[in-house]
């Protein structure tokens, strides 16, 4: 099972973003996923997360801003990110708690995806 991120890149405060990020492979279905960020000097926060009833959690300097959202039929999660800041600017990285074919539910990392917002 893979994570794949993807949507980073350099854009103007005020402006969107989405971020994506696909399961692959041996893949049942995902439960918990989330979008977490790490600032240049910064411990990893979680930015938001969504469980399996499609509720979800947004920390405090993102809401009203950003919202999470799934489409299970393509084991995406993604992350649209609307009146950025700079100080959204991080490396983004999602998690997932994966079921996987033949064994059990196992926590993934996807490689991270860089949101730069700067003028």
């Amino acid at each position: 099972v893979q994570l794949q991120a993807s949507g980073g890149g350099l854009v103007e405060p005020g402006g969107s973003l989405r971020l994506s990020c696909e399961a692959s492979g041996s893949v049942v279905s995902i439960d918990t996923a989330g979008w977490y960020r790490r600032a240049p000097g910064e411990q990893r926060e979680l930015v938001a997360e969504i469980i399996s009833s499609g509720l979800a959690n947004y920390v405090d300097s993102v809401k009203g801003r950003f919202t999470i959202f799934r489409d299970i039929a393509k084991n995406r999660v993604y992350l649209q990110m609307n009146s950025l800041k700079p100080e959204d600017t991080a490396v983004y990285y999602c998690k997932a708690y994966i079921r996987v074919v033949g064994s059990g539910w196992y926590y993934f990392w996807g490689r991270g995806t860089q949101v730069t917002v700067s003028s």
